[in-house]
């Protein structure tokens, strides 16, 4: 038998405005709300409305045979709520199928984990709270921002209660071992953990609308005859993407949500293939070996490292001035201050600052309203020093 593992993930950032050096001690209006709006309501338009209308209906179409996970930031959850409770109101509406899971995640999709095992814990529990405010859910299973994860982080998700977490497949890290099956995590007493399959993720996410690529067209019924060569050979496949995929970055006119929309009939043709959340693929099979990871690895870009937010000195500056300021941050006991500086926290602020081209570069450029990564750096480096102002300013409990 093979399992079939979808999980989405669901974010957007809070963009920064083009804060000038004008800017600094003027006022503390640091994020383009109106930027933020446009851009949450179009891809509502785009991908999430039609793709969980979508979801829904195959659910209803396979009597709950078809099942998908999500991983939804707190900063999302929040912009829905704001700008489009339409888009909340329809994931409230997959989770109460029975048939959509919800994994657990940094509230602010930060990276805090490699600057703050204090902050990460908090920044978990407050995603934690959101799922159980928005949808009385109580996650099992932790995904990592951007699936960065080692060893480390692991051991940290089993002591915070979780049962699974989910990583890339990466190839230097698993050699001759395949991604098609549960693994037990190092360090973690036991903790399971699901490895992306990124061929076939990343046949769908990127290379689905690519004339070039010898797999094109993709059609629902020859992915399906790929799921089925693994019978034999692995027990789940782990098919984890953006939910972007469907409808933004695979625009509706490529046939997206055409093979999608027929997907599930193919796979499901073969008695032997099933859909299962990922609490499903850990309560269903036994692990078959132990992974370590002692180096960080995550999902982005051809490199599965940390080099699409920390490869060159203005991303690491930032980001290392930035979590210098915890402890005065958190001794302020000003919430205002506070959520900006989780805001500035998320991930796509340094994913701006990237330098890196080639395979790459397009990536880099997707939602990014600067038209330089150096002018990210200066936007955010105006941010960091008007928030110091506001910190030198503001009273210091102990």
């Amino acid at each position: 038998m093979v399992s079939v593992c979808f999980y989405f993930q669901v974010h957007q950032p809070y963009r920064m405005k083009r804060y000038s050096i004008f800017d600094i001690g003027k006022h503390t209006n640091y994020f383009d709300d109106d930027k933020n709006r446009e851009i949450l309501n179009k891809v509502s338009r785009k991908c999430y409305l039609p793709a969980n209308d979508l979801i829904l209906d195959l659910i209803h179409k396979t009597d709950g045979k078809f099942k998908v996970s999500y991983s939804l930031t707190g900063v999302v959850l929040d912009q829905f709520e704001e700008y489009n409770p339409k888009v909340l109101e329809s994931f409230q509406r997959l989770v109460d199928t029975g048939c959509v899971e919800l994994l657990e995640e940094t509230y602010y999709h930060s990276l805090a984990k490699l600057y703050s095992e204090k902050e990460f814990r908090e920044q978990v529990r407050l995603h934690k709270k959101k799922m159980k405010d928005l949808f009385g859910y109580k996650p099992r299973v932790f995904r990592n921002t951007e699936l960065v994860y080692n060893n480390r982080i692991a051991y940290l998700a089993e002591k915070m209660g979780y049962e699974g977490i989910i990583a890339e497949g990466a190839d230097h890290i698993l050699g001759w071992r395949s991604p098609n099956f549960l693994y037990k995590a190092k360090m973690a007493e036991n903790m399971k953990l699901l490895l992306k399959n990124y061929r076939l993720s990343d046949d769908i996410a990127f290379r689905f609308s690519e004339k070039g690529w010898e797999g094109w067209p993709l059609t629902a019924d020859k992915f399906a005859t790929w799921i089925n060569a693994v019978n034999g050979n692995g027990n789940i496949i782990n098919l984890f993407m953006d939910y972007e995929t469907f409808g933004e970055h695979q625009w509706e006119d490529t046939g997206i949500f055409n093979f999608m929309r027929h997907l599930p009939d193919e796979i499901l043709k073969n008695p032997d293939n099933d859909f299962k959340t990922p609490s499903e693929v850990i309560d269903s099979y036994e692990p078959v070996d132990e992974v370590d990871m002692r180096d960080i690895v995550s999902w982005a870009d051809v490199e599965r490292d940390l080099s699409a937010w920390l490869s060159n000195s203005m991303q690491t500056t930032s980001i290392s001035k930035l979590y210098e300021l915890e402890d005065k941050v958190k001794k302020s006991r000003d919430k205002n201050l506070l959520a900006d500086w989780r805001k500035l926290q998320t991930t796509d602020h340094f994913y701006y600052m990237c330098t890196k081209w080639f395979n790459d570069g397009d990536v880099h450029k997707y939602f990014n309203a600067y038209d330089r990564p150096h002018d990210s750096f200066i936007a955010f480096t105006n941010v960091l020093t008007d928030l110091k102002m506001r910190l030198n300013k503001a009273p210091i409990y102990c």
